[in-house]
């Protein structure tokens, strides 16, 4: 009987959750809850590819480290549960390691992390399995100590297995506000959908984006100068890009990168402005020529400085492909990128051009934080506002105020901001939508 008919055999079907570790050049692991299996194999990769035609769940520890392997391999996988990603969002963890969340999961205090060589201090408590007898996992094991033996990997395999159980119940657990739900909770459909965000963050730094070059370049052509041969010729195509604002002022040239200068720059042509922000300065542009062209330099600036010719050099592959690092979530818990790719200016995204055969799908995302925040906080009243392609006109006419108002009302309720035009706003948010704005004070509290 072949391999995959075993496994169907024990239970592995589509979506049945996996556990999967790879012993690079000696094999793989499995571990699932009516079954587990090792399979000894010089070309573990190749015995992946195969299990991975049942679609499994695979489990494991981050994608980010587990999956990179995999998808540098060919291997495209449907469904996974990162047991990083989901410890980050049921612990609030800064770390995503596997020593990190096991501990969280099982309450123990977050230890140091396993780098580098092992110390005699590491080695303490150490009794050859994978979790310590204070309920840590084993120092060795998470340094790789399970990887030259395929019974290692087996009780690794266990032990990533029993973390997403506890895992799985502690999201389960938690309240779903949603009015309609259906038989899946909110959180789980969270849980998934972060580790598949993983994943997709290892597939885009390995496959990256294919750029169109030739539009790319007269873009840059047009906006920042020709290509720079030399320093020198950079430095003069910078000074060409200072001197068309210059020229709209009296006096001597000043450095348009420091806000101070800009600010006595403004001053000498009758405008007085607390900031040099292209928020305050855009009302200026209109009427004024100078303001103008500052607003043009400062975007032509940013390309310059972080989109132009060194970046292209540097990020865009010999296979035209733009590539960054991705992760699924930093600090402020977004999707952030290397090479600036979260946050392309809209004027160079039409290099980036799908191949023949191909298309690319775009889906706007606008409003997104407030109308995540009608989900999870179950405020009936802000959900039916989300409905609407823009849900800042109902927010409007429920504040009985204009869009900008309601705009900035949603946003300083989310942000912190009291002071202001957000003031009075936000005391109307307090009487129209009660439920998300308690719901955000109580987050606020206990970050504090």
């Amino acid at each position: 009987m072949s391999l995959i008919h075993e496994l169907v055999d024990e239970g592995v079907a589509p979506g049945v959750p996996v556990a999967l570790v790879v012993a690079p050049g000696v094999g793989i692991a499995l571990s699932w809850n009516s079954g587990r299996r090792v399979i000894a194999d010089k070309d573990p990769l190749r015995v992946v590819a195969e299990v991975d035609t049942l679609g499994p769940r695979w489990i494991w520890w981050t994608s980010r480290e587990d999956a990179e392997p995999l998808v540098a391999s060919g291997i495209r996988p449907r469904a996974c549960w990162d047991l990083g990603a989901v410890g980050r969002l049921l612990h609030g963890l800064s770390r995503d390691d596997a020593g990190a969340v096991w501990a969280a999961a099982f309450g123990l205090e977050q230890p140091p992390r396993a780098e580098g060589e092992l110390s005699l201090l590491d080695l303490a408590g150490e009794a050859g399995d994978a979790v310590r007898e204070d309920g840590h996992l084993s120092r060795e094991w998470l340094r790789g100590g399970w990887a030259d033996d395929l019974d290692r990997a087996q009780r690794w395999a266990d032990v990533a297995l029993r973390l997403h159980a506890v895992q799985e119940e502690l999201v389960r657990a938690l309240p779903d506000r949603r009015t309609g739900r259906g038989s899946t909770t909110l959180p789980y459909f969270i849980a998934l959908s972060e580790s598949m965000a993983a994943l997709v963050c290892v597939e885009l730094a390995h496959d990256g984006l294919p750029v169109d070059r030739s539009v790319l370049e007269e873009f840059l052509t047009t906006t920042v100068g020709p290509r720079p041969r030399t320093e020198a010729e950079e430095v003069s195509a910078r000074h060409r890009r200072d001197r068309e604002v210059w020229r709209h002022f009296p006096g001597e040239p000043v450095d348009l990168r420091n806000p101070s200068t800009v600010r006595d720059l403004l001053a000498r042509a009758g405008i007085e402005v607390p900031d040099t922000r292209s928020w305050r300065l855009e009302p200026y542009a209109a009427t004024s020529p100078g303001i103008s062209a500052l607003l043009a330099w400062r975007k032509a600036e940013r390309v310059a400085t972080t989109y132009g010719w060194a970046w292209a050099e540097r990020d865009i592959g010999g296979d035209g492909r733009l590539r960054g690092t991705w992760t699924a979530a930093e600090g402020a818990g977004r999707m952030t990128a290397s090479a600036g790719l979260h946050n392309l200016p809209s004027e160079l995204r039409p290099s980036v051009r799908p191949l023949e055969g191909r298309v690319l799908v775009r889906a706007d995302l606008g409003q997104i934080e407030p109308r995540v925040l009608a989900a999870v906080s179950g405020d009936a009243a802000l959900a039916e506002a989300a409905r609407e392609d823009d849900m800042y006109a109902p927010v409007a006419r429920a504040l009985s105020s204009d869009r900008a108002t309601a705009k900035i009302a949603v946003l300083a309720a989310m942000y912190g901001q009291t002071s202001g035009a957000a003031g009075a706003a936000l005391r109307d948010m307090d009487r129209t939508y009660p439920t998300a704005m308690a719901f955000l004070r109580a987050a606020e509290e206990s970050g504090r």
